[in-house]
């Protein structure tokens, strides 16, 4: 498959701020309704090199309240996707938000699977930081090799990925 162009950056201290602009934007929607906003990702680890697009998770108590959280979204510019084939981590796209760094959202109940492997690999990388850097090399090679290829830099990493998943558990 092929995709826009792979960029992979230096970490950018101002990962931080575009993501609390985002979290402030989605707790006024519906942040009577949920149980908090995570950033995940790698732009979520400092001095890692990342793709420039924030990773959020949204968590929810339960699907009970799924309905009001994807309308009030709507209402803001968020579609729904659907789950994407990942179970419990329902996707969003957006339109209209050039005041917004780029970013990918996602609602998840506290008790998903996707949302544990998120911040578990999240905090890991926090707490490693030579696990960070060797992660960070392998991705910015990647996109030295396949820069106009999303398939064969997510293949490139995939072994990097899969042996820090098992130095944190996951």
């Amino acid at each position: 498959m092929k995709t826009g162009r792979v960029t992979v950056l230096p970490y950018d201290p101002k990962w931080r701020s575009d993501f609390e602009a985002i979290r402030e934007e989605i707790e006024r929607a519906v942040g009577d309704l949920i149980l908090g906003v995570e950033h995940v990702g790698s732009t979520s680890v400092e001095g890692m090199a990342a793709k420039p697009c924030i990773d959020l998770d949204v968590i929810i108590p339960d699907y009970s309240v799924f309905p009001a959280v994807v309308e009030r979204l709507r209402a803001i510019g968020y579609i729904h996707e659907g789950d994407l084939g990942i179970r419990d981590r329902e996707a969003f796209r957006y339109t209209d938000k050039p005041h917004l760094q780029t970013h990918h959202l996602y609602v998840c109940p506290r008790h998903s699977a996707e949302l544990h492997r998120h911040i578990t690999f999240r905090d890991f990388l926090r707490g490693n930081p030579a696990a960070a850097q060797r992660y960070s090399a392998v991705k910015l090679r990647a996109a030295q090799l396949f820069p106009d290829d999303i398939d064969g830099y997510i293949a490139y990493k995939s072994p990097c990925i899969e042996e820090l998943y098992r130095m944190c558990g996951l």
